[in-house]
């Protein structure tokens, strides 16, 4: 049964998770909403969710509004009956503004303002990126929770990456000054990395195993041994995904590792119905894919989508966020894998928390629908 707004707030309260609960770039699209609608000016908030096609009272829309308002983008609570942009919320969504002082704003409300955030970004700034238990080890240091320190690292990961503060140099992903960022606003630098990472060896998931209370279902086109979507899935599973879910407990299962008796059609969508969470991976516009993701959005649980950067998203399924991921060649995606897997576990804990009414395409449109298992 989904948790009541009234039991997720007073855990949140009693956790003291000293930062938003997502990641800034969602927040920025929420007040850019806001921007596109009133021009600035408050727009009442039963106008804002009805643009959306989201039920102003429900807890997503709840947390679109505390979390804007944590950033620093926007006052009014989510019972207020107009929303508006704060100073830097018009600054940091107007176009008219010069891309440099958007990105000083951005910089300022996604990291500098955001106290555990400063001092991790004080702490490791003109260094490349530890590795995530330094990061979560400092965190902690900081007096962040230890039931929230990794959600904060990936936070602060992906805030950085957005802002521009986390830059791929000389084949390292570096946390750069703002002084930097704001010289090279138009840069792009490209990385030199030698080699890339050997896919892992994938094993069979046995009946033990596919416990779907702690399973991920991976969709994806898988093709034939050593076919390009197979290295491909390989690829993403192995030094993506599978590390990204470490701290979940989620077990990943494909399609092929299963070695349950039975139909493999009905065993895939006994996964797609029944499993915690589903990552969709989207790449070569696979139909069989986009078949198991309607089913998957049909029963409003947890998902996670995910594409390689080369593809674009079928305006079928634009409405949900999607993860683009650039693997054009090693020296584009080597570099910036721990973001990645930190943009993944991002969206996953946010998934998880979400339970059972999951926001898809098919719920924007007809709310009431959903089938029950």
């Amino acid at each position: 049964m989904p948790k009541s707004v009234e039991q997720d707030s007073g855990r949140r309260r009693r956790g003291q998770r000293p930062f938003p609960a997502t990641s800034f770039e969602e927040a920025l699209e929420f007040a850019q909403v806001l921007f596109t609608l009133g021009s600035g000016q408050p727009v009442r908030r039963l106008t804002v969710f009805d643009h959306l096609g989201k039920a102003p009272e429900s807890s997503a829309s709840r947390m679109l509004i505390t979390n804007s308002n944590r950033y620093g983008l926007t006052k009014g609570s989510y019972v207020a009956e107009q929303l508006e942009l704060t100073d830097d919320g018009r600054t940091a969504v107007d176009e008219s503004v010069g891309r440099r002082e958007r990105k000083r704003v951005w910089a300022k409300l996604a990291i500098q303002d955001i106290e555990p955030f400063r001092q991790l970004y004080d702490r490791f700034v003109n260094s490349r990126l530890p590795a995530k238990p330094v990061l979560t080890d400092t965190i902690k240091q900081l007096g962040v929770a230890a039931e929230f320190s990794e959600e904060g690292v990936d936070t602060f990961i992906v805030n950085l990456r957005f802002v521009g503060l986390l830059q791929t140099l000389s084949g390292a992903d570096r946390i750069v000054t703002i002084d930097h960022l704001l010289d090279s606003v138009l840069s792009s630098p490209i990385a030199h990395i030698d080699s890339a990472p050997a896919p892992e060896r994938r094993s069979i998931i046995t009946q033990e195993h596919a416990t779907f209370e702690t399973t991920c279902f991976y969709i994806t086109p898988i093709g034939a041994d050593g076919s390009e979507q197979r290295k491909h899935s390989d690829l993403f599973l192995g030094n993506i995904i599978e590390p990204a879910l470490t701290a979940f407990g989620l077990r990943v299962v494909r399609a092929d590792a299963i070695d349950k008796p039975g139909i493999i059609t009905r065993q895939v969508i006994e996964y797609l119905l029944r499993s915690r969470l589903v990552i969709a991976d989207l790449s070569f516009h696979n139909p069989n894919v986009f078949y198991e993701l309607a089913i998957r959005h049909a029963v409003r649980l947890p998902i996670v989508q995910i594409m390689r950067e080369l593809d674009s998203i079928p305006f079928d399924v634009h409405q949900m966020r999607t993860i683009l991921i650039d693997n054009r060649d090693i020296y584009a995606l080597v570099p910036k894998l721990e973001t990645y897997r930190s943009e993944i576990a991002n969206q996953v804990r946010r998934a998880l928390e979400a339970g059972a009414e999951v926001d898809t395409p098919i719920s924007i449109y007809f709310p009431n629908f959903k089938i029950s298992t």
